[in-house]
């Protein structure tokens, strides 16, 4: 009787154990499944996510000059006066060739720009009677008046002006412009541009370094009228050439 009790006793404890190993091993399968059963992420999006991350946080940060203090760029601004109306070698235009370069040099660089307009424009649509206006604006060295407000100077660093070629040189307007901000511009940096057909610069560069005292004057830049009308992309490519090489 007490052999038979302690086989049943051996055989209950042996199938314990069995049922004991079988639920481990039940277990160790269910952790290996729901394993595998996770969403997987594309190789490096970890690394990715904390690239974003860095980049987020340091452009929500500004940036600081040595001193401590924070950076501002350059401000620009582009001044022009331009015409419309009969043009030589180039017909009857409603976009002056002045205006199209200033607007390219805008574009390349983010500029402000501002347009010098006659206050009172008695200015020719036809070519040879503006010539003639132009003619005798230069020798009674006439300064006409613009209209409007000049955008406050001390807000820029770097001014580009532009003009059409008259007679060899700035449109006695522009003269104006010139002489009323003198103080203003001194000490900036400015950068000359022309629209002519066959003037090139004219020695706008120099003039404008007379005339505006104690300024840095760049390299300035010569377009053909013609080509700003009928050919863009070669005057679009020769504004980049010439930014790029000052450094704009």
């Amino acid at each position: 009787m007490r052999k038979n009790i302690k086989s049943l006793i051996c055989r209950v404890l042996s199938l314990g154990l069995i049922l004991s190993l079988a639920a481990c091993g039940s277990a160790g399968s269910r952790t290996e499944n729901n394993s595998s059963a996770a969403p997987s992420e594309e190789p490096g999006s970890q690394a990715a996510a904390a690239d974003d991350k860095t980049t987020s946080e340091q452009t929500n940060e500004p940036a600081d000059n040595e001193d401590g203090r924070e950076s501002e760029g350059s401000r620009i601004l582009v001044v022009y006066f331009s015409r419309t109306g009969e043009q030589y070698t180039v017909g009857v235009i409603d976009h002056g060739n002045t205006a199209i370069v200033a607007e390219m040099i805008a574009d390349e660089t983010g500029a402000d720009l501002f347009e010098v307009l006659p206050e009172d424009d008695h200015y020719p649509m036809t070519y040879a009677e503006l010539t003639d206006v132009a003619k005798k604006e230069q020798n009674e060295k006439a300064r006409p008046a613009y209209a409007g407000d000049v955008p406050d100077l001390s807000q820029y660093d770097t001014v580009f002006i532009g003009a059409p070629v008259w007679w060899g040189d700035w449109p006695m307007i522009m003269y104006t412009f010139f002489e009323e901000n003198a103080e203003a511009l001194s000490g900036k940096t400015l950068v000359p541009f022309s629209t002519h057909e066959g003037s090139g610069l004219s020695g706008f560069d120099k003039k404008l370094s007379s005339a505006v005292s104690g300024s840095t004057v760049l390299k300035g830049l010569a377009a053909r009228g013609n080509d700003c009308q009928n050919d863009q992309d070669s005057v679009r490519k020769s504004v980049n050439d010439w930014l790029m090489k000052l450094g704009f």
